[in-house]
C-alpha cells in the first residue's frame, strides 16, 4: 500500500508540473537536432529509412510472402513503429539525468521530470508514425476501422512500461556507468527476440510461451490486432493481467528506487 501511494504521489507531481514538462519537451526536441540543416526532420527520416531498408531486404531480397494474407510491409510497420518509440525513449531517458547534471544540483528543479521529457519527445515523433500507419493501410485499400483506435491503448501501455524502466535505469546509471551499455545490449537483443519482422507462429507451439513472456510482444501483437487481425484487447484474457502486473511492478520499483537514490545524485555527478 505504501508503494502504491508513492507511485500515486509521483504521478500527481507530473500532473502538477505538466506545463513545465511540455515546455521542456519542446525545448528538448529542438536541441536534439540543433545545427543540422534538416533539424527535427531527422527524427522522422531515420526511422523511415530503416523501414525501407528492412522492407527491401525481406520483401524484395528474400521475397517474403504476405503474412496472414496481408502485405508484408504493413505487417512489418505494425511492429517497427512501436519498437522505434520504445528504443528511442528508453535509451535517451536512461541518460537523461547524467546528460542534464547541471539541473540536478538545482534544489527547485524536479529531477524526476528528466526521464519523462525524453519519453514525451519520442512520443511526439511516434504519434506522427501512428498517423502514417493509418495512411499506409488506407493506401493499400484497408479503410479505417473502429479496431484501429486500440492502437492508442497499446501506445499508453508502452508508455507506462517505458516509464518504469526509465526510472530504474536513469537512477542506476549515475552510480553504475555500465548500465547505459547494458541497455544498448538489451535493446539490440530485444529487437531480434521480439517478433517485429518475424512471426512467432513459426516457432513450435511448445516454445511460443517464451516469446510471449516478452512485454514488447504484447505491444507489437497489439498493434497488429488493432490494424490487421481486428481483435479487441479484452479478448486476450490473462495476457492483459500478466502485462499490467509486470508493468505495475516495474513502475513501482522505478519510483521507489528513484526516490531513494535521488538525494545522492548531486554527490556523484
Amino acid at each position: 500500500m505504501r508503494y502504491l501511494l508513492m507511485l500515486t504521489n509521483f504521478l500527481r507531481e507530473l500532473v502538477a508540473n505538466r506545463h513545465l514538462l511540455w515546455d521542456l519537451t519542446k525545448k528538448d526536441l529542438k536541441q536534439r537536432y540543433v545545427g543540422s540543416y534538416l533539424g527535427i526532420l531527422w527524427a522522422f527520416i531515420q526511422p523511415t529509412i530503416t523501414v525501407i531498408i528492412f522492407w527491401f531486404v525481406f520483401q524484395v531480397g528474400f521475397k517474403s510472402m504476405p503474412v496472414d494474407n496481408f502485405p508484408f510491409v504493413l505487417w512489418l510497420v505494425c511492429g517497427m513503429f512501436p519498437w522505434f518509440f520504445f528504443s528511442d525513449a528508453w535509451q535517451s531517458a536512461t541518460n537523461s539525468v547524467v546528460s542534464n547534471s547541471f539541473l540536478v544540483k538545482k534544489v527547485v528543479f524536479r529531477v524526476s521530470l528528466l526521464p519523462i521529457i525524453q519519453i514525451f519527445s519520442a512520443l511526439i515523433v511516434n504519434l506522427f508514425f501512428v498517423g502514417v500507419l493509418f495512411v499506409m493501410f488506407a493506401l493499400y485499400g484497408y479503410m479505417p476501422d473502429i479496431h484501429n483506435l486500440q492502437v492508442f491503448y497499446y501506445l499508453f501501455a508502452l508508455i507506462c512500461l517505458t516509464f518504469g524502466l526509465s526510472l530504474i535505469t536513469s537512477s542506476l546509471v549515475i552510480f553504475l556507468k555500465d548500465v547505459g551499455q547494458l541497455v544498448s545490449m538489451l535493446l539490440q537483443f530485444g529487437f531480434w527476440a521480439t517478433p517485429v519482422f518475424w512471426s512467432y507462429k513459426i516457432l513450435p507451439v511448445d516454445y511460443q510461451w517464451i516469446v510471449k513472456m516478452n512485454p514488447l510482444f504484447y505491444i507489437v501483437e497489439g498493434y497488429r490486432n488493432s490494424f490487421i487481425y481486428h481483435k479487441w484487447f479484452w479478448e486476450l484474457g490473462f495476457t492483459n493481467i500478466g502485462f499490467w502486473a509486470a508493468t505495475f511492478f516495474v513502475a513501482v520499483t522505478g519510483v521507489v528506487l528513484f526516490r531513494r537514490l535521488r538525494p545522492h545524485f548531486a554527490d556523484v555527478l
